[in-house]
């Protein structure tokens, strides 16, 4: 079940819970949750940073992936497989000034990756995916393929890999999974 805006501000645990039962329901259970939801991505200076960039930021990233983990853990315990992915970002791990409320919220949401796994472990597991240059806007391509050591840009279907690919290592938990053509290199 893909969810989007129309399922309301995940951020507010009424709203995560609701679309966790949906879900739970529709689906008659949950084995996979991939969180991806995020907002605010837009370039400031940090002079012109507003408290209201910074709510934008955290509340789509870090409260509505946990408040949607929170949500998602008991009936994700019912299941075999039980794996939460959240969908990160190598900003999570560079300083884009450009960017602070957004990197911030990232490196929050890389770290509830972590403290989750401890949480929910041994029912649960949680990882991150952390994709590079993918979504890009047209005519960036030559610019964002050159930020990698691999000459290319990403496509949604190496982000989908990394997924499955967690899917199928019970033995990997806690940990991010870069998916960044090694742009983290340069």
């Amino acid at each position: 079940m893909a969810a989007g805006r129309r399922h309301g501000d995940l951020s507010r645990p009424e709203n995560a819970r609701a679309l966790v039962e949906t879900a739970a329901e529709e689906l008659e259970g949950l084995d996979l949750v991939v969180y991806a939801a995020a907002d605010g991505f837009a370039p400031k200076r940090v002079e012109d940073v507003t408290e209201a960039d910074w709510d934008t930021s955290v509340d789509s990233i870090a409260k509505g992936s946990f408040f949607v983990a929170q949500a998602a853990a008991p009936h994700l315990r019912r299941s075999e497989l039980a794996l939460i992915v959240l969908i990160e970002d190598v900003a999570a791990y560079q300083p884009w000034p450009s960017f602070a409320p957004h990197c911030a919220a990232k490196a929050a949401q890389a770290m509830l990756t972590r403290v989750l796994a401890r949480a929910l472990a041994p029912e649960i597991r949680v990882c991150g995916v952390a994709p590079g240059s993918v979504a890009i806007d047209p005519g960036q391509e030559e610019r964002r393929a050159a930020e990698t050591i691999l000459g290319r840009i990403g496509t949604p279907e190496d982000i989908a890999e990394a997924v499955l690919y967690l899917t199928r290592a019970p033995f990997v938990t806690g940990t991010s999974l870069v998916v960044d053509g090694g742009r983290l290199l340069r």
